[in-house]
C-alpha cells in the first residue's frame, strides 16, 4: 500500500489560529474529491485501505480533525466542539479549491458532515453516515467516557494495539495484521515509548454532555437531518450501542430518506476496512 501525501491548512478559531493537518490520496488534478472525517478519538489514516480502493477513481481527503493526529491542539479545550469542526471542514474545502465533494463520516465525522450538508449551498453532493444519527443513545457516551482522555503509556506498539482492541472490540472481526495497522496511527512517541496521538482534553466538553443536554442537541440534529437534500446512505453496526434500530428506522422514513445498510456481527463502528463494507460505500458513489 501506497503511503498519503500529508498536508496542512491554518484555521481560525475562537481562540486564534491552529493547523488542521490532513492526508491526500489520488490525483490532485481529479475534479471528484471526497473527504473521510474520522471518530471522536480516532484520525485520518482509518479510512487509508478504503482511500486507497477509491482512489482511483477520487481524489481522497482524510483530515485529522483539531486535537488529533498531526494537528494542532486547541489551546482551550472548549473548542472541541461540532461547529468548530464544521467551520474548518469549510476552511479545508477552500484551500481544495473545489465546488463539490463526497462525504464518508464515521461518528464524529458523520455529525461534521450532517452539520455541513444541513447548510444552504452546501458543497456536499453525497453524504455516508458510518454509524450514526441525530440521537445518540446516552449510554454509549458513557461507555466511551470511561477512556477517553485517559493518561496512558505504552512500552511498545504491540502492548499499545491490545490496549485499543480492548476497548474497541465492538469494531468487528479483524485480522491481526488490520488491527496493527489501523493501530500504528494512534499512537505518538513519549520518551522510549507511546502515547495515544490525541489531546486528552478532548474529553472536557464530552464529558460535560447530560442528558438534558443532550436531549437538546438531539432536537437541533434532527433539525439538521430534515433540512438535509443530498442522498444518504446510513451505514449501522448491526450490534451498535449508539445507533438504536429505532433511530436508524426513523432515518430511512423523514427528511432525506436514508438508504440503510446493516453489517452483521459489527457493534459501534465499521471501520470500512473489509471488502465487504468498502464495496457497499464503493457501490453507493458510483450511483452519481
Amino acid at each position: 500500500m501506497s503511503d498519503p501525501k500529508l498536508n496542512h491548512v491554518q484555521c481560525l478559531g475562537a481562540a486564534g489560529l491552529h493547523r488542521m493537518a490532513y492526508w491526500e490520496w489520488g490525483e490532485r488534478s481529479n475534479p471528484r474529491v471526497l473527504v473521510c472525517v474520522h471518530g471522536l478519538s480516532r484520525q485520518g489514516r482509518d479510512f487509508d485501505t478504503l482511500a486507497q480502493a477509491l482512489s482511483k477513481s477520487y481524489r481522497v481527503i482524510c483530515p485529522d480533525v483539531v486535537g488529533r493526529g498531526r494537528s494542532d491542539y486547541l489551546a482551550h479545550p472548549a473548542g472541541y466542539q461540532i461547529p468548530a469542526y464544521v467551520a474548518d471542514m469549510v476552511t479545508l474545502l477552500a484551500r481544495l479549491d473545489v465546488e463539490q465533494v463526497d462525504w464518508v463520516g464515521t461518528s464524529m465525522g458523520g455529525l461534521i458532515g450532517l452539520g455541513l450538508a444541513a447548510l444552504p449551498r452546501s458543497p456536499i453532493r453525497t453524504l455516508v453516515l458510518n454509524d450514526v444519527g441525530p440521537t445518540i443513545q446516552f449510554e454509549a457516551l458513557q461507555r466511551i467516557g470511561t477512556y477517553l482522555g485517559l493518561p496512558q503509556h505504552f512500552e511498545t506498539l504491540e502492548q499499545g494495539a491490545a490496549y485499543l482492541w480492548s476497548i474497541s472490540q465492538s469494531f468487528g472481526p479483524h485480522t491481526p495484521e488490520q488491527w496493527l495497522d489501523l493501530s500504528r496511527p494512534m499512537f505518538k512517541p513519549e520518551g522510549t515509548g507511546l502515547k495515544l496521538h490525541y489531546d486528552p482534553q478532548i474529553a472536557a466538553p464530552f464529558r460535560s454532555v447530560t442528558p438534558e443536554l443532550a436531549a437538546a442537541g438531539e432536537a437541533a440534529l434532527w433539525q439538521a437531518y430534515d433540512a438535509v437534500r443530498q442522498r444518504i446512505l446510513l451505514l449501522r453496526g448491526a450490534d451498535s450501542d449508539l445507533l438504536s434500530p429505532a433511530t436508524a428506522t426513523a432515518m430511512t422514513q423523514r427528511g432525506p430518506k436514508a438508504r440503510l445498510h446493516e453489517f452483521a456481527g459489527v457493534g459501534h463502528a465499521p471501520t470500512l476496512v473489509s471488502d465487504e463494507q468498502i464495496r457497499v460505500v464503493q457501490d453507493f458513489l458510483n450511483e452519481n
